[in-house]
């Protein structure tokens, strides 16, 4: 081969090998949590309880944007927890521009004609986003304790005693629930959505728990000491994961932080490709953005090895979809240049990288699964589907990537919520051509693999298409929906999903 060659195919394994080095940090938090399994069971029970006349006092904070849809249901399950009265204060932060504002307005005054102390909270400007909302309700809350839900959850009437006891050990400064999923069989979007999901919270975040790794506040369907969140330096905005942010630069100053997998809060997933391109691509985004700002700090802190080891790969996790984008563009010129495999090929280097690539994976999201006392089956059925609708993402968030390496700015664009009714707000989306060029490039190379011997590579590749085909079939049934005369199309989510495009 001549150099351009070598160099191709050169390049083609080393994506390959850092794909595969993204895959062994899932198998090894697979082994983290289970080694560790016994912590995260302890955890469930307090160590010390306050008595009842000592319960502290909680503030409960729901910032919202536009959700006229959820807005009733959330401030309703919120004034459903069972809390003494005389110690509970619910904040309704709006900043909304439609007619959430009368919706929230009038539960707050439903609350309050049943003895409950709500407050509506509307600032000046939208300044910072739910950051922002946060910080400002936080300057004006009577609380000890900050408990904060977003809109598409909804919170048992036991949440708060079920956690508030961990914080008569002075040294807990946060404690995370784990989310549960309304609508996880609405479609094959939402179920492979919730076993993503799933992952993260019973296998990720019980590992990092567990190892005593740091962990993150999700953003919702967790408890703050209030001063705690001063101590690390308060909500701020320049990233668009103030959650991830806070909460390394909070136990960076050595606060503690405690899991609970076995404290639930319903929530609602996206049930529309756009909207989960909007979701995804703010995290991807934010997440990167922090990783800029928190990673150099984390570097220099006397943290444990692991403990850096572990937040540098907590921060990169989307790094793997330009990865992933450069190994569907590569694919096909590697598989004409490379030798068919003959059996010891096979044996030694294909079956190896298959394994790595999927058995971590299966492993990964089998644990989360067991853990529900769900049916391992559901992974079997569901895991090619979910490593294709990863590789179909990977264009739209290769993007955010970009966007995050070059700007700590952003808008923050929240996911249109449904509800119990038809979409209230509609985020826009542009044509999905890129995702259309791949998903025929894959085709492309699964014919050519069969037809060069490369057997292990053909079903990739048909997976890979299938998931560009998925999302840009999506996409495009998003634009000319159905009921599209009963859809409210969302200005502000659009801009962003456009400018991405």
């Amino acid at each position: 081969m001549h150099f351009f060659e070598v160099t191709l195919v050169l390049t083609y394994f080393c994506v390959l090998s850092t794909l595969c080095l993204f895959g062994l940090h899932r198998a090894w938090l697979f082994y983290l949590c289970l080694r560790h399994r016994k912590v995260v069971e302890s955890a469930r029970i307090a160590e010390k309880r306050f008595r009842d006349a000592e319960l502290p006092s909680v503030t409960i904070q729901l910032p919202l944007y536009n959700e006229a849809a959820v807005a009733a249901r959330l401030i309703d399950a919120v004034g459903a927890i069972d809390y003494p009265r005389d110690r509970l204060e619910i904040q309704v932060l709006d900043d909304s521009s439609d007619e959430t504002q009368a919706i929230a307005r009038r539960r707050v005054d439903v609350l309050r004609e049943h003895g409950i102390r709500a407050e509506y909270v509307r600032r000046p400007s939208r300044h910072g986003y739910k950051a922002g909302a946060l910080d400002y309700g936080l300057s004006r809350a009577k609380g000890d304790l900050v408990a904060i839900f977003d809109a598409d959850f909804i919170p048992r009437t036991g949440f708060l005693r079920e956690i508030v006891h961990h914080f008569a050990d002075s040294e807990v400064c946060m404690v995370q629930t784990r989310w549960a999923h309304l609508n996880r069989d609405s479609n094959l979007m939402t179920e492979l959505q919730a076993l993503m999901l799933d992952g993260h919270h019973l296998v990720e975040n019980r590992a990092r728990f567990g190892a005593g790794c740091y962990f993150n506040f999700a953003g919702t369907g967790g408890m703050w000491r209030k001063e705690a969140i001063a101590a690390a330096g308060g909500w701020q905005h320049d990233t668009l994961t103030e959650d991830l942010d806070l909460s390394y630069r909070a136990q960076m100053v050595g606060q503690k932080f405690v899991y609970r997998p076995d404290v639930t809060t319903p929530s609602e997933l996206p049930d529309n490709m756009t909207a989960l391109l909007a979701q995804q691509y703010r995290w991807a985004k934010g997440t990167v953005q922090t990783a800029r700002k928190l990673l150099p700090r984390l570097m220099r802190h006397p943290s444990t090895f692991h403990q850096k080891v572990e937040g540098i790969f907590h921060m990169i996790p989307h790094f793997a979809y330009p990865f992933m984008l450069a190994m569907t563009v590569l694919m096909l010129p590697a598989l004409v240049l490379l030798p068919p495999s003959d059996l010891r090929t096979l044996l030694l280097v294909d079956l190896p990288i298959s394994f790595v690539a999927t058995g971590s994976l299966a492993f990964f999201y089998g644990l989360a699964e067991l853990m529900q006392d769900r049916s391992v089956w559901n992974v079997a059925k569901r895991l090619p589907m979910l490593m294709g609708l990863g590789a179909g993402l990977s264009p739209h968030l290769t993007r955010a990537v970009w966007s995050g390496l070059r700007s700590m700015n952003g808008e923050f664009v929240r996911t249109p919520k449904k509800g119990e009714g038809l979409t209230r707000y509609k985020a826009g989306s542009g044509w999905p051509l890129i995702e259309m060029t791949l998903c025929l490039l894959c085709i492309a190379s699964a014919v050519v693999a069969l037809r060069m011997g490369h057997y292990f590579a053909s079903p990739f590749a048909l997976l890979f298409a299938w998931g560009y085909g998925y999302v840009a079939t999506q996409v495009m049934r998003d634009r000319y929906p159905a009921a599209a005369s009963e859809e409210l199309v969302d200005e502000q989510a659009s801009e962003p999903l456009a400018k991405a495009a």
